[in-house]
Formats: structure tokens, C-alpha cells, sequence
């Protein structure tokens, strides 16, 4: 795992991230931080002009993913005196639209995901035509330089995925199962073309499901599970799935190991509980806030992060070994 971490993107990561230790109270507006009672987390307002950012994400409703995102969005919005508008559609053409009506209310910066690039590509077109900075974060990792985007924050899939796929060889795991809840998402396809490629002890087998629907998602891969006793590891690329595939596992009396990309607080006492084996985090509340805090930079500042590269803010495994720590930012609503 070591040397998925020594990447340059990786090693600007880490140093930037030390600036979220200095994050305001969150406010569900991104205005004025909340009062000193916070926990310590207020670290006061910037006296900056105020600025309008809006942040567009691909958000499937009931994600609680997203929430990691938004605060520590909100948390950089409040230290930088930033008014931030934040909006989600997860089909690509409707997030496109968001964009165009960002562009059109005059805010002065967007955050935006990539996860279908090109339906996206005209709308990103059309911000940086208007003069608007565009950064992007969480999916697009492959995309955002050709289209024109200052800056990437997130994690490379493909790497993340290999990474996930020689842990499983390292396991013993023989046949293992990767589910894609949403068909046609770059980065989740990356990750599961990175577990089969980094997966050399046995076959992976690739799963669709549509996580709009999350019943249908159990009852999915219960049939499959019941139709293939060899599966022995399940991967999942989101908690919400991850925790939906732990009771699908006890609906078909499989044995299957759950194993998954990112986390919840759910998801952690999951871990904690011996549920699921171990996750890989990208840090979402760090792409969030890294996303609003780099704009900031940007209109006061003219910095950009990263040097043209992406700014890399995983891939890390959460397992027994570190759980009682990371549970405790999870408590906060952070990790």
C-alpha cells in the first residue's frame, strides 16, 4: 500500500490537508461560523471580500456519502467568508443544467464532479468561457485536465482499485464479486477495473445494481449470492452499499467477506463490529473542503494547488488496526 501513497499528488495532499485543522464551525448557509462552542473547531472568519461559490455534485438522494462532502465544504465556507450554494442531480444531463444556472446567477466559482464527463464537458465549457474558475473533485480524476478544469482533488480509482485487489490476493480471496451501483460512473468503473487488475489470486466477477432503489439492490445480490456459493469476498464502492450487501449476505446464508470503498458513521461501527472487514477511504469531508478552500485561494489570492497535477487526497485503508481512532471524527460527523 505504501507506494500507492508516495505519489506527487498524494505527498501536496498531505500537506495542504494540514490546513483543515484550522476549519471553521459549519453552517448549513456557509456564512459566519457558529460561536466558540463548537468543539474548537472555529477558527473565525477571513476578512476577504464575500464570494459566491457553488458546489455541484453528482448526489444520489439518501447517500449519506454526500454528507462527509457538504461539511467539510461548509467548514471551509465559513472560514473563508464564502456564500456557499450547494446542488445535486445524479443524472448527468440535470447536473449539467445546475451548472448552467451557477453560471447564470454570476457566482464567482464552481466545484463540480465529473462522474460522466462528457455530458458534463459543455456546461464546465461554458463556466470557464464566462470567466468563472472551475475546480472539480471526487470523480473525474481522468477528465478535468482536457476540460479545461484549474484543479482535481480526490483519489486516483484505478490505483485505489489495484490497491483493493492485491489485498485481496494477500487474503487468500478466490472469487470475489465488485458491485457497481451506478452503471456508467467513471470512477466507479476505475475501481472495479482496478480490482481486477490488482486481484491475481482468483476471478472477479462485476455486479450492477441501481442504487435508487435499494431494495432491489438486497434482494439483487441475495439471488446472487444464493446462485454462487463460491463468492467468498464481496467488494462494495460505497458504504450505503457495503451495509445493504452484509444483510444480503445473512438473507442468502453466504460466508462472503464484505469488504468496501468509503465509509459512514454506520459504516465504521460496521467495521467495529466485525460486519465488514475494511474499507478504503478517500477522505471525502477533505475533498470538500479542499474544493471551496482552493477557490478561495483562487479569487484572493491567484494560487492554484497541485503544480497541473491532481491533488490526491487517497487511497488509505480503515480496518481493526485504526478504527477506534478514525471512530471518533465519524462521532462528528467528519470521517
Amino acid at each position: 500500500m505504501t507506494r500507492h501513497l508516495t505519489r506527487r499528488g498524494t505527498a501536496v495532499a498531505l500537506g495542504v490537508a494540514l490546513s483543515v485543522t484550522l476549519a471553521a464551525g459549519c453552517s448549513s448557509s456557509g456564512g459566519a461560523p457558529e460561536s466558540s462552542g463548537d468543539g474548537g473547531g472555529n477558527a473565525g472568519t477571513a476578512d476577504t471580500p464575500k464570494a459566491t461559490i457553488a458546489m455541484i455534485t453528482h448526489e444520489v438522494p439518501g447517500d449519506t456519502f454526500w454528507d462527509l462532502i457538504r461539511k467539510g465544504a461548509e467548514a471551509a465556507a465559513a472560514k473563508d467568508n464564502i456564500e456557499l450554494r450547494y446542488s445535486s442531480d445524479p443524472e448527468a444531463p440535470n447536473q449539467a443544467n445546475l451548472v448552467q444556472s451557477a453560471i447564470d446567477s454570476k457566482v464567482d466559482g464552481i466545484a463540480v464532479t465529473l462522474a460522466k464527463p462528457d455530458a458534463m464537458a459543455p456546461a464546465v465549457d461554458a463556466a470557464t468561457a464566462a470567466g468563472i474558475p472551475v475546480v472539480a473533485f471526487n470523480s473525474g480524476y481522468d477528465a478535468w485536465k482536457d476540460q479545461g478544469v484549474q484543479q482535481y482533488f480526490g483519489q486516483d480509482e484505478t490505483i485505489a482499485g489495484q490497491a483493493v485487489g492485491e489485498r485481496l490476493t494477500t487474503e487468500g480471496a478466490k472469487k470475489t464479486l465488485c458491485i457497481i451501483q451506478e452503471q456508467g460512473q467513471v470512477a466507479l468503473e476505475s475501481r472495479c477495473a482496478g480490482v481486477t487488475q490488482g486481484f491475481t489470486g482468483g476471478s472477479t466477477e462485476i455486479l450492477n445494481v441501481n442504487s435508487k432503489d435499494m431494495p432491489s439492490v438486497e434482494a439483487t445480490i441475495t439471488a446472487k449470492l444464493q446462485q454462487d456459493p463460491s463468492i467468498d469476498h464481496i467488494v462494495a464502492l460505497g458504504a450505503p452499499i457495503a451495509l445493504t450487501a452484509v444483510q444480503s449476505k445473512a438473507n442468502a446464508g453466504s460466508e462472503a467477506t464484505v469488504v468496501t470503498f468509503d465509509t459512514n458513521a454506520a459504516l465504521v461501527e460496521a467495521i467495529q463490529g466485525g460486519d465488514v472487514a475494511w474499507a478504503v477511504d478517500q477522505q471525502p469531508y477533505l475533498q470538500g473542503y479542499l474544493a471551496i478552500d482552493s477557490l478561495w485561494l483562487y479569487l484572493n489570492n491567484g494560487n492554484t494547488i497541485g503544480g497541473g497535477t491532481p491533488v490526491l487526497t487517497g487511497p488509505a485503508f480503515i480496518d481493526s488496526t485504526n478504527i477506534d481512532a478514525i471512530a471518533e471524527y465519524a462521532k462528528g460527523g467528519t470521517r
